[in-house]
């Protein structure tokens, strides 16, 4: 600054002046504003300079926008869409359940999507940096983000490592789990009991992956094949974050656009498979009075929350790297258009898989139950006047066996049932639902057993397994590790791979034998509520708080236009609804749904459910309670003063910015700039902003500084030291008028 500037006077001279905003910013260490002479309470009426951060702030870029677009695809496209959604539309009313999902994804799901990408993208911060900016006290939003992540992570990673571990077995032939293991006893070769009561696929899954215990009370110990595969899949997810996105950037190229190519192959090929079409007309049948039931919306709206990762803290830390002008409104309904449209795409590849399943498990049903009649015939148990003249058992149709099955059960009522014959109806194989990992390691596998080269299609199934889940923990990492790193000066590198061998250890719960308890456990319970009350606040904090007409004008300022008016409605009104019938819907059903778990009984070989003992239960509440604990803390902490505004602990690229607007104070009165030429009064130091009209009149809005829940900001005039600084005023939501 030159030597004859008003502020190098100033400090030069022994008297006793106001600290200025250039003197507070020269301090190395990041200052607490809200105790400083910033803190001035927010006079109403009062103009600020606005901050405008810099292009070149320091901060990691994207490399380009297809990059970041491919990040955020990549990061809300993972393993639900193929595993969970297509299962979802076969519950709900097939076709049907599409017109629920994308009235909810219109009004809940881009509306919020578009509120992350933006205050990610003007704040440029991680989670906890941005709620902490919007509202201080409501900055617990992001640490509950936070530690959300950090318990989906755990069990996320688990799945890529089942997925590691059937990619390497999927290089035989034939596949391991195309059949039953055959047990020596003595001169005898029996099929082992417990794959010949369920099937091979499902056997080689819950004995010989999992080798699961009966109880999630009995540890069994750790299983070996699953602790190393787990070990695979985190060195695999650090190489991929270790450099922020320097390094996952480059990996999104691949691990977003493959499942694409692999997804259109199985298209290609199940479209050629006998039954396919079965399967995907079942598919899409409406069944249109499913609409009317409640339970079939609030499944929609909880598919489009968590299919698009809201709450994560992913999408606002991708966001945060993006130039201040990008337009983030059209990213918002591109990647979730693109997310529908892959769920699509999913369904109708998994259906056109399973409607082949389920037609090679009809015929084989038929042929069974034909060879039992043939023998009833050849015992006279029954007459063969019962059977039609035109039935050949050499070639025998599902018609033909549904008409003799028919006569059958008509003639012989009484004894019937003893005679064990099943209807071998192929819509009973289509109404067959399965999901998760029920889906991808039994029923997918089953039916890649009866492909021609099935190890090829296994590969690439289980390939692309890998990079959905990829995309997913890459976005999920990157939740963590940019809060943190905004926050606390620590190299990336070691903090990346000090959290992934912490994660790893922590990962040791779900690769015992009784682990895959463990996984659903933490499934229904550490992300569904807690996400639901994290995403909830965040649209109060913005619509209520920092206000729906602030950060309208906000969107216009930084996209250079103003943003349809209905997403002002959406987020004043609509969305902050529809989560509160959620929320209430996601309570009610945990209180009517007695807790518990599927345990695989291996006596009985099939699945049973089991209730959680009572410290299982202590777990399962534990959860929520830990995950949702930072928010009434940080809130209480900061509204007693317990806690410093995290606000106003500048990033550097606030700090360079603020400098920019101060360095030419030599040419102003530094007085009228800081305290105003008139009482109540200070200039904006930023090219005039027209008016912005509110929806309900026609009054324009004083451009206003950020943390409203306070009165404060660090962007306000500075005051004397001398003067006290007043206790925190209380969180008042924006007036309209």
């Amino acid at each position: 600054m030159p030597k004859n500037s008003k502020v190098t006077q100033r400090e030069q001279s022994h008297e006793h002046v106001t600290e200025s905003v250039a003197d507070l910013l020269a301090h190395e260490e990041p200052l607490d504003y809200k105790s400083s002479s910033l803190n001035v309470g927010g006079a109403a009426g009062k103009k600020v300079p606005q901050i405008e951060v810099p292009e070149n702030d320091g901060r990691p870029a994207w490399n380009s926008k297809l990059q970041y677009i491919l990040a955020q695809v990549g990061f809300s496209v993972g393993l639900g869409n193929v595993w969970r959604f297509p299962y979802l539309c076969q519950k709900n009313g097939g076709g049907a359940y599409l017109v629920p999902y994308f009235i909810l994804l219109l009004i809940i799901g881009i509306p919020l999507f578009f509120l992350e990408l933006a205050v990610g993208q003007k704040i440029r911060r991680g989670s906890i940096g941005v709620w902490n900016y919007v509202c201080p006290r409501l900055g617990g939003i992001g640490m509950s983000s936070l530690m959300v992540c950090g318990f989906v992570g755990l069990y996320y990673n688990v799945i890529i490592g089942w997925s590691i571990f059937y990619f390497f077995q999927s290089f035989q032939y034939p596949l391991p789990w195309s059949d039953c293991p055959i047990r020596k006893n003595g001169t005898l070769a029996i099929v082992e009991p417990e794959c010949d009561k369920s099937s091979a696929t499902t056997y080689f899954w819950y004995r010989q992956t999992l080798n699961t215990t009966s109880t999630i009370a009995e540890s069994g110990g750790l299983n070996i094949k699953m602790t190393l595969s787990l070990l695979v899949a985190w060195i695999i997810v650090c190489l991929a974050v270790i450099k922020g996105i320097a390094s996952s950037g480059k990996v999104m190229y691949f691990s977003s656009l493959f499942p694409y190519v692999v997804l259109f192959c199985f298209l290609v090929r199940g479209l050629m498979l006998k039954g396919s079409v079965d399967g995907i007309a079942h598919m899409f049948t409406p069944k249109l009075e499913k609409m009317l039931e409640p339970q079939v919306w609030r499944e929609a709206a909880t598919q489009v929350f968590f299919a698009l990762g809201l709450g994560f803290g992913g999408v606002i830390a991708f966001s945060s790297y993006n130039k201040i002008d990008n337009n983030c409104h059209f990213d918002a309904v591109l990647v979730s258009v693109i997310n529908f449209l892959t769920s699509i795409l999913a369904t109708l590849v998994v259906f056109a898989v399973l409607g082949f399943k389920a037609n090679i498990m009809n015929e084989k049903c038929v042929v069974e139950n034909a060879e039992k009649i043939l023998g009833y015939l050849n015992s006279n148990v029954l007459s063969h006047d019962l059977i039609p003249p035109h039935v050949n058992f050499s070639h025998l149709s599902t018609s033909d066996y549904a008409e003799m099955y028919g006569v059958i059960k008509t003639v012989k009522e009484d004894s019937f049932p003893q005679l064990g014959l099943e209807p071998c109806v192929l819509e009973d194989e289509l109404n067959k639902a399965v999901q998760g990992t029920g889906l991808a390691f039994i029923a997918f596998t089953e039916a890649m057993t009866h492909f021609p080269a099935s190890p090829f299609w296994s590969v690439m199934f289980f390939f692309m397994l890998i990079n959905l889940g990829l995309g997913s923990m890459i976005g999920t990492m990157t939740g963590i590790t940019t809060p943190v790193l905004d926050a606390y000066k620590v190299q990336k590198e070691l903090f990346t791979v000090c959290c992934c061998i912490i994660a790893f250890l922590c990962g040791l719960l779900f690769v015992q034998r009784s682990g895959n308890y463990f996984v659903t456990m933490f499934d229904d319970y550490s992300a569904g509520l807690p996400l639901t009350v994290v995403v909830i606040l965040e649209n109060l904090s913005v619509a209520w708080i920092y206000g729906t007409k602030r950060f309208m004008q906000d969107l216009e300022d930084m996209l250079g236009f103003r943003p349809c008016i209905i997403y002002f409605y959406l987020w004043k009104y609509v969305s902050p609804l529809c989560l509160i019938v959620l929320i209430s819907a996601t309570v009610i059903e945990m209180a009517i749904s007695p807790p518990g778990y599927n345990a695989w009984v291996q006596e009985l070989a099939q699945e049973r459910f089991q209730s959680y003992p009572p410290w299982a239960l202590g777990m399962c509440f534990a959860l929520i309670i830990v995950a949702m604990l930072p928010l009434p803390v940080v809130f209480l902490a900061r509204h007693f003063n317990l806690m410093s505004d995290g606000s106003n602990k500048l990033s550097v690229s606030y700090r360079k910015s603020m400098m920019k607007d101060i360095s030419n104070l030599e040419e102003q009165d530094e007085a009228r700039f800081i305290l105003g030429g008139k009482p109540g009064e200070a200039p904006s130091s930023g090219p005039a902003r027209k008016p912005f009209l509110t929806p309900g009149g026609n009054k324009p809005m004083d451009s206003l500084s950020p943390n409203i829940c306070y009165g404060t900001s660090y962007q306000n005039a500075a005051i004397s030291p001398t003067t006290p600084t007043t206790p925190s005023t209380p969180l008042t939501p924006e007036s309209d008028s």
